[in-house]
């Protein structure tokens, strides 16, 4: 390779070097284009958030059988802590989650709970 570098700046490549550097040329392009292909795999967390962001509630049981979640409380608790809003709704059929916006009651709790100044209109 570095032989052919120094025969470009001289301008005298012989033909077998011009297809070697063809052939170089045409595997690492193949070989980059192979290397790229396919999508990057969605975690649990991910398609549950997804699920949930579709506007489906999601059971329990459904969290843990569907999504592989031994305890789905602890995933609700982290996609809390990153910000959203997962609700828990209890009924006589069991525990399922949904995603929903913030009350402005639930809103002006949580800042008066952090002390910041709360505005009423």
């Amino acid at each position: 390779m570095l032989k052919s570098f120094f025969n470009i700046l001289s301008d005298k490549v012989s033909p077998k070097e011009k297809q070697k550097d063809v052939v170089m040329e045409m595997t690492s392009t193949t070989n980059k284009e192979n290397s790229n292909m396919g999508r990057k795999a969605l975690t649990r967390t991910q398609k549950f958030l997804n699920a949930l962001l579709r506007g489906e509630a999601i059971s329990w049981t459904q969290a843990q059988n569907v999504y592989g979640f031994k305890s789905p409380r602890t995933v609700v608790d982290g996609l809390r802590r990153k910000g959203h809003m997962v609700y828990i709704n209890k009924t006589g059929n069991g525990t399922s989650y949904r995603i929903g916006t913030p009350t402005k009651e639930i809103i002006a709790a949580g800042l008066a709970a952090t002390g910041q100044i709360v505005y009423n209109s």
